[in-house]
């Protein structure tokens, strides 16, 4: 992501090596698992470390306190998403909108699903930070995409694309989340990813030039 994170928030280095790297990874795997088996208000950079299997001095070189830890890997994440969503919306233009719609939705309900505690756990983990630009930047970058594919279909024109595409996204990152929130049975979560590319489409239709 390109967002600049609060200065509070920042992470005390970046990994520039491969060992780093993999330490890092460690860190940030060792989060989601205490969020996981211990919740929010018992994760701290302590029980990380043990369970990453580093030590709290390595712990503290990176990352200062429990919210730059958790602002890190919502950047992670949101990254990782972004770059689903692009590469998806990169093979699609100049498809059908069907296509472009059918892929959309299936490519961020994938992403989000593909790990779906880790979902619900970052979720809970916002409300204690100040993601603002996070969100912003992750915004900007799905926003780019879909507007560039949309703005290549085969068979459809918008007078104000930015506007249509806004409101679609809306849509469709409203629903997934809802989902998630209310944790509806997998029968019914299915039956609602058809019917919100019913409503994407018919929204698309009506409006085209």
């Amino acid at each position: 992501m390109t967002a600049t994170p609060p200065l509070h928030l920042k992470p005390r280095k970046r990994p520039r090596q491969a060992r780093a790297t993999v330490t890092l990874d460690a860190i940030l795997e060792a989060t989601i698992q205490v969020l996981l088996s211990e919740g929010l208000h018992r994760l701290t950079t302590t029980r990380v470390a043990e369970r990453a299997g580093v030590s709290v001095g390595t712990m503290y070189q990176y990352f200062p306190h429990k919210q730059a830890l958790l602002y890190a890997l919502n950047e992670r994440y949101l990254d990782i998403v972004a770059g689903k969503v692009e590469t998806a919306c990169l093979e699609l233009r100049g498809a059908s909108t069907p296509e472009m719609v059918e892929a959309l939705v299936a490519t961020y309900w994938q992403a989000k699903t593909e790990r779906r505690d880790v979902t619900r756990a970052l979720y809970r983990s916002a409300v204690e930070l100040d993601n603002e630009a996070l969100i912003e930047a992750f915004a900007q970058r799905v926003d780019a995409a879909t507007t560039a594919m949309f703005g290549s279909a085969s068979d459809a024109t918008y007078d104000d694309l930015a506007l249509v595409n806004a409101t679609l996204l809306a849509v469709i990152f409203g629903t997934v989340r809802n989902v998630f929130e209310r944790n509806l049975p997998a029968g019914l979560e299915t039956d609602i990813r058809k019917q919100l590319t019913i409503m994407c489409l018919c929204y698309l239709e009506t409006a085209r030039v």
